[in-house]
């Protein structure tokens, strides 16, 4: 009996030096990722999912602010805020990402390979599959960026035609005149170039990206708030940020293209992002 009351003695006092976690830390705990940190999701198959960071949230000008090679779809230019913080994913999502999804394979890589490579070939129905089974694998609200959030994200506070001014420059983006590498040849890995100022990589260039939107022909209309714009054409959905077999001026921020949602190119990939907070 002595024994058993000294093992409960000694395990309370145990207890009584474990910190206690303050309702701040607790609130931090329960809020997710910090901006400008980065994280990804365990799979509940095993693995990783994307590597995501947390972009601010804040306003700013959508459409063709640099005023350079505009076209009519791009105006008027509005404001938009983005009134939470949101997880984006760091690079296109790749083959090595997709196929997890997948099976091996089953993406065409049109013999270029696969791993770090931006999964392409995928229809905007192909991604909206894989953000479903993403959620479903962690247990997070996985999705498609609005084309708001996309233009947001790929600005990170730019106002020029790219996200580091209203030049191509040379070796900053995979496209046909783009000075790299990889140029009208092929995809390039993921992260080849520097990061915008959101953190980042391949915003211009390389595949487009499919966002959740339906095409409308111009903004007139267009939500404030950040979401999807779900009326006009949805025939047809939104892509962004050019790629490896475009032109410089094609890889503008401003620039919006509409494909029919079951088409699959070499030339098209998509972008994932998680929404955070409670």
């Amino acid at each position: 009996m002595k024994r058993a009351q000294g093992m409960f003695c000694a395990a309370f006092a145990a207890l009584l030096l474990v910190p206690a976690v303050s309702a701040e830390e607790q609130s931090l705990a329960e809020a997710g990722p910090a901006v400008g940190e980065a994280f990804s999701d365990p799979l509940f198959s095993g693995g990783l999912g994307p590597e995501m960071v947390v972009i601010p949230a804040g306003g700013f000008s959508m459409g063709c602010v640099s005023g350079l090679d505009c076209y009519d779809d791009e105006k008027p230019v509005h404001q938009v805020t983005i009134s939470q913080p949101l997880a984006v994913s760091k690079y296109e999502i790749t083959f090595e990402d997709y196929d997890r999804f997948s099976g091996p394979g089953v993406a065409d890589d049109q013999g270029w390979g696969r791993g770090r490579l931006p999964v392409m070939k995928v229809s905007w129905n192909d991604a909206k599959e894989y953000v479903a089974w993403l959620s479903a694998q962690t247990g997070r609200p996985y999705r498609l960026l609005s084309e708001a959030e996309w233009e947001y994200a790929a600005r990170a506070g730019s106002a020029t035609k790219y996200g580091w001014g209203n030049s191509i420059e040379s070796n900053r983006a995979n496209c046909y005149g783009c000075g790299s590498r990889w140029d009208y040849e092929q995809t390039a890995p993921v992260g080849s170039f520097e990061p915008n100022a959101f953190g980042l990589h391949d915003v211009h260039g390389n595949v487009y990206e499919w966002v959740e939107d339906c095409w409308n022909g111009s903004y007139e209309g267009a939500p404030a708030d950040g979401s999807a714009w779900l009326s006009g054409d949805c025939g047809s959905r939104v892509v962004r940020g050019g790629a490896w077999d475009d032109f410089p001026d094609d890889l503008r921020i401003a620039l919006r293209v509409s494909a029919a949602p079951d088409r699959r190119d070499s030339y098209y990939g998509f972008r994932v992002a998680r929404p955070l907070g409670p």
